[in-house]
């Protein structure tokens, strides 16, 4: 049974799931005003790779989405570069997609966006008001968090705590609200700006109310899971549980939380710090399987930096599990080794051990390459068809020899033959020839492959 650290109890604890059979999960997307930058590509993956293992276990997966297709942030490039901040959403949204399907992300089951929904935050924002635990002032409508039992959950921190801390750009300010903490649910608008109709004036909504009603009226009541980045624990993910703590609604069952992606110096990727690496360059300049990669050999809840070193390592991986899938390809496979099975599982189970899991797979690739070399027909055919299971669980596709055009592997062949016949001269001759075209050549007593 899977079991993953809780951010609300600091647990590691088992993911109970409200049906048996399937899985509710909520995974915060992206607000849609520029290019993605490789946290978003590290959340995407680490959920992309639970969604798998989730469906290759035998679980129905429903992952909700969304798009914020509506925010402060979208404005203030729509003003900058005088244009409608419609045109930059719908631009946006089409360049996140394209970079999720070139790291091989599954789309979500459901991608509702923020502008489908507003009738329906208004219709829960009033009903806040109604309970007393939100009310309107000259900007906007604010929740009023002391009304909310345990607020700071997620951070650790009561209320009077925070307080103490010092102060928070998005959690703390003067003007008229009520306690520092409060904050907008609803944001009245200023002349030329997108605006929706509500019972206290024009406006739009604030960005924590937007998950509550997508989650909630997608996945119901309790739901399993809440993902996202570590970032987005507090105060988006706490002020999203206010919200339907205040209007006693259980929320997610389960919160999960993913780590930085940080540079060499170990400063956090931020768009505001000026170090964010666009995932789209990333996946121009190399094999896009890296990335994911790097994050399996990392826990997923552990700052990751991603440096050239660590991609053209991961590459290497990549290229050494290529290699044995094309030397793998006329093994005749059988039923998956149970102890490799077992391992992965284990692994996987135990919070996500990505790192465990993909040591277990390198090592038995190790030892299906000996038994291929001791013609071990067996042994070969069972750690051949588990080491291929298991990449397919985890979203890691494997290139054997069928992505060689067949032009190149007539000079493989050639090559063979030139050895076969101890003409050195010509062997060296193609090996160089093949090598200068981009293919990585390996040769065996078993003869040669070829993989870019």
């Amino acid at each position: 049974m899977l079991h993953l650290y809780d951010t609300a109890t600091r647990e590691v604890r088992e993911l109970a799931l409200r049906e048996p059979g399937r899985v509710s999960i909520y995974l915060c997307g992206p607000t849609v005003y520029g290019p993605p930058h490789l946290g978003h590509g590290r959340a995407t993956l680490v959920y992309d790779i639970l969604r798998r293992y989730l469906e290759w276990s035998g679980l129905e997966v429903r992952l909700v989405s969304n798009i914020t297709d509506i925010d402060d942030k979208i404005i203030d490039r729509a003003e900058r570069e005088g244009r409608e901040w419609s045109d930059i959403t719908a631009k946006c949204e089409r360049v996140w997609f394209t970079a999720m399907e070139g790291i091989d992300v599954l789309r979500p089951t459901d991608v509702p966006h923020a502008t489908e929904y507003v009738d329906e935050m208004v219709e829960m924002i009033g009903a806040l008001v109604d309970r007393g635990a939100a009310y309107a002032t000259s900007d906007g409508v604010y929740l009023a968090v002391e009304h909310v039992p345990g607020y700071g959950l997620l951070a650790h921190q009561s209320l009077d705590d925070m307080l103490a801390g010092g102060g928070d750009r998005e959690v703390f300010g003067a003007g008229e609200k009520r306690h520092p903490a409060d904050f907008a649910l609803w944001k009245f608008s200023k002349p030329g700006e997108p605006a929706w109709a509500s019972p206290w004036g024009e406006g739009r909504p604030g960005w924590h109310s937007e998950c509550v009603v997508m989650s909630l009226g997608l996945l119901g009541d309790g739901f399993d899971l809440h993902c996202g980045g570590q970032d987005l624990r507090f105060p988006h993910h706490e002020n999203e549980r206010a919200q339907a703590v205040a209007l006693g609604r259980e929320f997610a069952r389960h919160w999960m939380h993913n780590g930085f992606v940080v540079d060499a110096e170990g400063e956090k990727m931020s768009k505001s710090l000026g170090n964010v690496s666009n995932l789209l360059d990333l996946i121009d300049t190399y094999d896009p399987r890296t990335y994911r990669m790097v994050l399996l050999q990392s826990h997923y809840r552990s700052p990751v930096s991603i440096s050239l070193t660590g991609l053209e390592a991961a590459g290497r991986a990549i290229d050494g599990l290529d290699a044995f899938a094309a030397r793998a390809a006329g093994v005749a496979t059988t039923a998956p080794d149970e102890a490799l099975m077992a391992e992965f599982r284990a692994a996987m189970d135990d919070d996500l051990d990505t790192p465990r899991a993909m040591a277990a797979v390198f090592d038995a690739v190790r030892r299906a390459n000996s038994a291929i070399d001791a013609g071990d027909a067996a042994t070969a055919g069972a750690l051949t068809a588990a080491v291929m299971e298991v990449c397919a669980a985890v979203g890691l596709r494997l290139e054997g020899p069928g992505e060689v055009p067949a032009e190149v592997a007539e000079r493989a062949a050639a090559l063979d033959a030139a050895r076969a016949a101890k003409d050195y001269a010509t062997a060296d001759a193609i090996r160089d020839e093949l090598t200068s075209q981009g293919w990585t050549v390996e040769t065996t007593r078993d003869g040669t492959t070829v993989r870019r």
